[in-house]
């Protein structure tokens, strides 16, 4: 009894002036009660924050759960998935994002149906916690927006409890001209209900319907959402379009303090529960916004470096490190208890937001163009003044660096593995897209078939066609996996590259090389990570890194020591190496 009145008390004392934010006319003392009340069967003894959540060797895979098929099989993806998993990476990555894999009507998953379902498509529950037994699961927590075809719905619809509340109605005159849209099409969307035509928040589509998180019963609802991943075996849970999700007329509905109370309620849930358990925020947002989530070392666990992807292709493809670098030099050590999620690609397209005030718009211009050039489509969102501007480059990033600006070239390997160990070499935990991991191009033939931009990136591999492209040691899938893998190794075992680990931006050597120093969290252990970013050969002085001469050196990535440390440091076009002096 003495540790359940502890446990409660606790409970009570970090959630109280957050619900008193979120729900002031609310009594607190009765929501504590009944959040308790859910949360008790899966409460754990130990409540106190987990500060080892990840290290240097956390490596995340992001994919769909049928991105990898068997043809001719009447296997659930999810088995294929997972025995693709043991075959290929296992010792490689060690976590799996599988995105949305609940019964959903569309948008790839994001328009859910049934939280607590697994689409009968991908296979079972079952399947799920295998690969989480496996590998370290991140889940998807749809929390701002729910299908049109979710039961939820057609009971708002019929007027019956409790969906007849979960959503928010709104008379079509209203002035919506200030709410942030990541979308062109119309915000409020008709709907017949038993009570007439209904006009309804939707930010995404019509299809998917905006949760109303005024009314404290949809809190409640995704509470046991979010238990239910969490006993299935999730270990970072990803709170989906999460800056959307507290609606106030009058303001721009984006990041309100109501959003960011109800994040903070989430992780305190998580630290009763398991506190091993992270919480990443989903949003693509300019990167003031974006940082914004990891408050004051009690929102987010971490936030997606969003602004990375578009800096780091905009860099190679102009052979000009500098916009990359200041970034960087700006970028804040993460809190402690906190890190960044680094990516350069993703199921979505390249947002262009996050690169909002980071590049010249001569260089905004150039990127979109050629990306275009290279096969991929532009998605736009409509502004406040009614004017639509670029919101994503929706193109496989193999493809999108298949040249620079100048055009196609011969690089596009070399081009393609430097983006990855750059963004290997951030602070942070590195996540690589399936697609990246295989190298895949554009498949342009299903956007053709769907009608949806982001179609481009998110191929289906047939099992047996992927599995003999990787048998062949000349095939692009082959070539790019065999070296990702052997570099995603070599990183996993360096003390270095921790997420929180020191990270400085070396000053400039010339524009087309990027360089940074990280020292282990123990200071034993230091690593120069430099990057020629640029098609032409360069040339840099070894004394502009400064390495202390009582050390031997050695890079990691071409496994040589370094004879002279006085002497010039030859780089390829797109070459990167690791000086370390601790191998």
């Amino acid at each position: 009894m003495t540790v359940f009145s502890d446990q409660k008390n606790t409970f009570a004392r970090r959630v109280a002036p957050l619900l008193e934010i979120i729900y002031p006319e609310e009594n607190t003392t009765a929501l504590i009660e009944r959040l308790f009340a859910i949360i008790y069967p899966h409460v754990d003894y130990e409540v106190n924050e987990d500060f080892g959540k990840w290290d240097e060797d956390k490596v995340v895979m992001i994919t769909y759960g049928d991105t990898v098929k068997a043809a001719d099989s009447d296997e659930a993806p999810l088995q294929t998935l997972h025995r693709f998993l043991n075959d290929y990476l296992e010792g490689v990555v060690t976590g799996v994002h599988i995105l949305p894999f609940c019964p959903y009507s569309s948008d790839d998953g994001f328009a859910v149906i049934d939280y607590l379902a697994i689409n009968p498509e991908l296979g079972s529950w079952e399947d799920v916690k295998a690969i989480a037994q496996d590998f370290d699961l991140m889940a998807d927590l749809v929390l701002n927006h729910i299908s049109s075809h979710s039961e939820w719905f057609q009971q708002f619809k019929r007027g019956e409890v409790p969906g007849k509340d979960y959503f928010i109605a709104v008379d079509p005159d209203t002035d919506v001209s200030q709410v942030v849209r990541p979308r062109s099409a119309p915000l409020l969307v008709p709907v017949e209900t038993q009570a007439g035509t209904q006009h309804v928040w939707a930010t995404f589509s019509a299809d998917q319907i905006d949760l109303n998180f005024g009314n404290v019963e949809v809190l409640m609802e995704m509470i046991k959402i979010l238990l239910a991943y969490v006993a299935a075996g999730a270990k970072y849970i990803r709170l989906d379009a999460v800056g959307f999700l507290w609606k106030k007329l009058g303001t721009n509905c984006i990041h309100l303090p109501e959003t960011h109370a109800v994040v903070r309620l989430l992780r305190e849930v998580l630290q009763m529960v398991n506190a091993g358990v992270a919480i990443i925020t989903e949003t693509n947002v300019p990167n003031r916004e974006n940082l914004s989530y990891f408050g004051n070392r009690n929102e987010a666990h971490m936030i997606y470096n969003f602004s990375l992807p578009p800096l780091l292709l905009n860099a190679l493809l102009q052979g000009n490190a500098q916009h990359l670098r200041t970034w960087v030099m700006s970028m804040p050590p993460a809190p402690i208890g906190c890190a960044y999620f680094n990516f350069t690609a993703s199921h979505d397209g390249i947002g262009l937001r996050p690169a909002e005030g980071l590049l010249e718009p001569v260089e905004y211009d150039a990127l979109v163009s050629t990306i275009q050039a290279f096969g991929g489509k532009i998605s736009y969102r409509r502004k406040a003044d009614g004017s639509e501007s670029p919101y994503e480059l929706n193109i496989s990033l193999f493809d999108a660096l298949k040249g620079t600006v100048k055009g196609e070239d011969e690089w596009q390997i070399a081009r393609f593995i430097c983006s990855q160990v750059v963004m290997m070499s951030l602070e942070g935990i590195p996540a690589l897209y399936i697609h990246s991991l295989l190298g895949t191009p554009n498949d342009a033939a299903r956007v053709e078939r769907t009608g949806h931009n982001r179609a481009i990136n998110r191929h289906q591999w047939d099992e047996q066609m992927l599995c003999d492209r990787l048998a062949e040691p000349t095939s692009v899938q082959s070539r790019v996996l065999h070296e990702l893998s052997r570099l995603i190794q070599i990183r996993r075992a360096q003390p270095a590259f921790h997420p929180n680990a020191t990270q400085y931006s070396l000053q400039p050597i010339n524009s087309a090389i990027f360089a940074l120093w990280r020292q282990s969290m123990t200071r034993a252990q230091s690593i120069f990570s430099v990057h020629n970013l640029s098609d032409r050969p360069q040339q840099i002085p070894l004394s502009s890194l400064n390495l202390i001469d009582t050390d031997d050196w050695y890079d990691l990535i071409g496994a040589q020591k370094v004879t002279d440390i006085y002497g010039k440091l030859e780089l390829r076009p797109y070459q990167s190496v690791w000086l370390t002096n601790q191998f």
